[in-house]
């Protein structure tokens, strides 16, 4: 227990040192490379908590992802380094950081005292919900609109990015040994992105998971220039991107029309449609992300 405790107490310092440093240090591009150790170790802390959906979602996504698409931003941009932090600003982070802190230990710290109720409904209406894993029971039947609403976001994200015109990334050579790792790896992704797509109604993962994995396949093999960049005007890309959405969709109008209500799905077809929901929506956000990553985003036609 000793042990655990000294290494939480760790794990949360270097959050709160990493957090601080991204947000005063000067140089932009030490700004991005915190941001990405800050994710990694937020990744460890999920996992440390429990959650390894978050923990797959955030080290995708939130390291790997969202830290290429800095990076590239920032070498298209003519940025200078900021003026350095001055003492006022950082005394007032500390001051609101603090009071984050104490409002949400004041919020989370009674669930640890009392059995919330919520586990227990899903634990009772978990065998009628066509998967074993209370997580994807959560989002694709419990809370399906919630998770329909997440891909409208994503496809959101996606059009407004268009808008902003022609974004391709200009990448250098890449270095030999990046293209024959790349080689190794792109088939273990397919391999790992399958396998949390198999294993998201049983145990941690899903769909979101397995679509960023993909993802951050593809920007790997694009970094190392063995992928070009995949182009909004193909019509097979926009069909899987959209792909998520339609099936969703066509789902919530079928339970509707034939059963009892909205994405209410019959007790013996739920696994499936929530299988067929999974793979449709993996597709999507594989594609959606790595288009937002490395996409060639042409000006919208008129």
């Amino acid at each position: 227990m000793p042990a655990e405790l000294i290494f939480d107490g760790i794990l949360i310092l270097l959050l709160l040192m990493l957090a601080g440093g991204a947000l005063h240090v000067r140089s932009l591009y030490n700004a991005i490379v915190l941001f990405i150790v800050f994710g990694l170790l937020l990744a460890l802390t999920w996992a440390r908590l429990g959650a390894v959906d978050l923990a797959l979602a955030e080290a995708a996504i939130g390291a790997g992802l969202i830290g290429v698409m800095l990076l590239a931003a920032l070498a298209r941009s003519d940025a200078e380094p900021g003026p350095r932090s001055g003492r006022a600003a950082i005394i007032v982070s500390l001051g609101l950081g603090g009071l984050l802190v104490a409002m949400l230990t004041r919020a989370v710290w009674p669930l640890a005292q009392n059995t919330a109720a919520l586990p227990d409904m899903v634990e009772i209406q978990l065998a009628a919900s066509g998967v074993s894993h209370p997580v994807t029971a959560v989002l694709l039947n419990f809370r399906g609109w919630d998770t329909l609403l997440e891909l409208v976001v994503l496809l959101l994200a996606l059009l407004g990015v268009r808008q902003l015109g022609r974004t391709t990334m200009q990448l250098p050579t890449a270095w030999p040994i990046l293209r024959a790792w790349s080689r190794l790896l792109a088939p273990l992704t397919i391999m790992i992105g399958g396998y949390l797509l198999w294993r998201g109604s049983v145990a941690p993962g899903g769909a979101f998971q397995a679509g960023a994995v993909l993802a951050a396949g593809a920007v790997m093999l694009n970094l190392a220039g063995l992928l070009p960049n995949i182009r909004w005007d193909s019509g097979l890309t926009r069909s899987l991107i959209l792909g998520g959405i339609a099936v969703f969709a066509l789902v919530a109008v079928g339970t509707h029309w034939f059963g009892a209500g909205w994405l209410d799905y019959p007790l013996n077809w739920s696994k499936p449609l929530i299988v067929l929901i999974e793979i449709a929506a993996t597709l999507s956000i594989a594609v959606s992300l790595t288009v937002l990553v490395i996409g060639e985003n042409e000006q919208p036609s008129p």
